[in-house]
């Protein structure tokens, strides 16, 4: 019995079952300890081996932790708990500048390339055991990597950069291992990381990426990953210069056995060059995915690192989906072929309204960051209060909570939609929902 709950089962897999029914019903709250593993097997009946097996597997789910002495219990936060739950739904008349979305009209028609990949498709099916990644995508790929000074190493594809974070840590790493993330970072991955039973270890970021200090505490507290963003940084825009990424480099280097992962989602959106940290450690993975500068329905990332962790990375994919569909990669190879995107003048298109709302709202006396990508971030004395007023004003952003984990308070701003004529009314919204209330006088 566990308060009024009574675990129950002979088998692993039914204790495992019984206990993760409570923690979805709430009979088990977070944080809730579980009995030790020897008492509860002498309650149930069943061998000790039987429910350090049920624990293991409610760890690899994601639903308990278990830290040493301290024994197993309900992880605080459940992995079902996602921060995109904190999202703002605007209702009918305010405009929405916290989706994260790309501006539709900087996006490619797809028409073309798909057609011609379904024609390719009609003379040459593809049949299970096909090569997974497509010869043209792959050489495309690999002409880009080596142009940015990313090392040689095999290719991979996935459906989109969140799936190839999620192949890359599980092909390293154990439930309770623990992962260097930024923070303020992107939102999915501070859900990711513990829906796998890995722990967040924040790293704190400013406008160059992360500190290298913070990253240095990290890794020498046991950290055996880490995934960095190198341009486009969500939420703040952060960039990693040519000073930042050798420092970087020299605390990793220190630390060999590290998995450095680095998201590089702003490929083609942006015209800051990429200064790569690949390499710096023995097991590294790159990632680029095609949503921002090609559209989020595409579902593709391509992705190289070392033979090691590709090949665990692409071994698994093939006991699962197997490959991300053929077509999808060549449409994505014919937008490549064609230059149906242009790197420059999609990033001058969002550089002009980040800079612009930046020097809006410095004007009004408002800081915010920016340096490259489709957001702003702002920060704010709080956000609940701040969200709402902004709402009252008639646009929607996004709490940063959503995106922090012991950062101080801010809201992003996607700029993506914006025209020149709504920086000012933006910029004013914000000025007023950000100052302090006006005193009140009592006679």
């Amino acid at each position: 019995m566990l308060g009024e709950y009574p675990i129950q089962g002979r088998r692993a897999s039914d204790i495992a079952r019984s206990v993760e029914q409570a923690v979805t019903s709430g009979a088990l709250g977070p944080g809730q300890a579980l009995p030790p593993q020897r008492a509860l097997a002498e309650r149930l009946g069943v061998n000790p081996n039987t429910v350090a097996a049920a624990y293991r597997t409610l760890r690899e789910r994601g639903v308990i932790e278990t830290d040493g002495r301290r024994g197993s219990r309900v992880r605080p936060k459940p992995a079902v708990a996602a921060r995109n739950a904190l999202r703002v739904d605007p209702p009918p008349g305010v405009r929405d500048l916290s989706d994260g979305n790309p501006d539709p009209s900087l996006l490619p028609s797809l028409t073309a390339a798909f057609t011609e990949a379904a024609a390719r498709g009609d003379r040459e099916p593809v049949l299970y055991g096909a090569e997974p990644v497509d010869p043209g995508l792959a050489g495309h790929a690999r002409g880009g990597f080596a142009r940015d000074g990313v090392p040689a190493g095999p290719i991979a594809v996935t459906s989109g950069s969140l799936d190839a974070v999620e192949r890359l840590l599980a092909a390293h790493l154990a439930p309770g291992d623990t992962v260097g993330v930024e923070d303020p970072g992107w939102g999915s991955l501070l859900d990711l990381v513990p829906a796998l039973g890995l722990r967040t270890a924040p790293v704190t970021v400013d406008e160059d990426g992360p500190l290298p200090d913070d990253v240095a505490r990290v890794l020498a507290a046991g950290a055996r990953a880490l995934v960095v963003t190198d341009r486009a940084h969500n939420p703040t825009g952060a960039v990693i210069g040519p000073d930042r990424a050798r420092a970087l480099r020299a605390v990793l280097a220190r630390h060999p056995e590290t998995l450095v992962i680095e998201d590089d989602h702003g490929h083609g959106i942006v015209d800051q060059p990429l200064f790569p940290l690949a390499g710096a450690t023995t097991h590294w993975a790159l990632v680029r995915s095609a949503a921002k500068a090609y559209g989020p329905d595409l579902r593709v990332a391509v992705l190289t690192g070392d033979p090691i962790t590709l090949d665990r990375v692409r071994g698994r994919q093939s006991l699962g989906p197997g490959w991300v569909s053929l077509l999808q990669q060549r449409a994505l190879a014919r937008l490549w072929d064609t230059a149906a995107v242009d790197p420059a003048e999609v990033a001058a298109s969002y550089r002009t309204r980040r800079e612009a709302l930046i020097a809006a709202l410095a004007h009004r006396g408002v800081p915010a960051l920016g340096r490259s990508g489709m957001n702003v971030w702002v920060p704010v004395p709080e956000e609940t209060g701040v969200v709402t007023r902004l709402l009252h004003h008639g646009w929607a952003v996004s709490p940063g909570a959503r995106f922090r984990i012991r950062t101080a308070p801010a809201v992003r701003i996607t700029v993506s939609t914006l025209s020149g004529d709504d920086i000012g009314a933006v910029a004013d919204a914000v000025a007023a929902a950000t100052a302090p209330a006006p005193a009140r006088r009592f006679t």
